[in-house]
């Protein structure tokens, strides 16, 4: 696992609109979202979606998986102390 993993907006804001000189508008509105959406994303109060993913990957020619992964990799780490205390009946396999 990554450590510490960046949130998938500053990624989005660090390699897709600042390179090209994008505000938030203008990205949500290529994107065809909101721009409190987009807006929430890129501050790190909201998640990428499977949805988000698919636009992103089709704006910036990148593939969905790598933005539903970078997501994951974020949540990953950012829950993994609570998921230490998580008690669970482990399964054996018969035989």
């Amino acid at each position: 696992m990554m450590h510490n993993p960046p949130h998938p907006g500053e990624i989005i804001k660090g390699l897709c609109l600042d390179p090209l000189g994008l505000t938030i508008t203008e990205a949500a509105t290529a994107l065809d979202v909101s721009r409190k959406t987009l807006s929430s994303i890129i501050n790190g109060r909201a998640r990428i979606t499977t949805e988000m993913a698919v636009r992103l990957s089709k704006a910036f020619d990148t593939t969905v998986e790598s933005w539903v992964l970078q997501q994951a990799q974020f949540d990953q780490w950012e829950h993994r102390e609570e998921w230490e205390e998580v008690k669970v009946e482990r399964f054996l396999a018969a035989g």
